[in-house]
């Protein structure tokens, strides 16, 4: 059975830089230490709106998601309230939000990052693999940026850059699609990679292959 869910906290604040996965986690760190050693958990990425200049404007739809098992729900629940200083920007916790995990057909995930595979079409086939090794059976495709191309992210830990892309996951079963979203693609699922999560339909496939790119409006 899954015992995995979404603990959704309102994230209130004016902004934040758009790579602040690394420090987010080191905030959470700073608050509750016994995160570092939390299994099953997840930190995604804090939701806004790109400024373009390398930041996110928080709005009143702002969320920190965190993935976790539901007994360690008692665990991080005393977030609620507090104060994080993400890399010198402050933002505070509402009380959250008990959501179970959605099954859908499509799930994205903003950053997936494989280590030693930075090209896309390397990436994709490993990636791949990895959805064959958890015993699913779907289409996989990196997503456009404006200009079409695979949009190819980074994220920056102290001295070092990782490199990853955003993935979309089509034709998922009921049961495959819960079990993305409980053990995700690629590594760093504390700073926000391979953290799936339902989105928009696809509106545009290149291609007609299990690899093929793919573009959502």
């Amino acid at each position: 059975m899954n015992n995995i869910i979404n603990l959704s906290f309102p994230a209130i604040g004016t902004e934040l830089p758009a790579d602040h996965n690394h420090r987010l986690c080191a905030a959470l760190c700073n608050k509750l230490p016994h995160l570092h050693g939390l299994e099953g958990l997840a930190i995604n990425t804090i939701t806004g709106i790109p400024d373009k200049q390398g930041k996110i404007k928080l709005t009143h739809q702002s969320r920190l998601l965190l993935r976790l098992p539901v007994e360690a729900i008692a665990q991080v629940y005393s977030l609620t309230g507090q104060t994080l200083d993400v890399g010198g920007y402050s933002i505070q916790l509402g009380n959250p939000e008990l959501q179970t995990l959605k099954s859908v057909d499509t799930l994205k995930a903003r950053l997936v990052t494989i280590k030693g595979y930075t090209a896309p079409e390397l990436f994709l086939g490993a990636a791949y693999r990895q959805l064959q090794e958890l015993g699913i059976n779907a289409n996989i495709g990196i997503l456009a940026n404006d200009k079409g191309e695979p949009k190819r992210l980074t994220l920056k830990i102290r001295k070092y850059t990782i490199v990853g892309f955003s993935v979309v996951v089509s034709d998922l079963s009921s049961d495959d699609s819960i079990k993305l979203q409980v053990h995700g693609l690629g590594g760093k699922r504390r700073l926000g990679c391979g953290v799936f999560y339902p989105t928009v339909a696809v509106s545009q496939r290149q291609g007609g292959n299990r690899h093929a790119e793919t573009a959502i409006s």
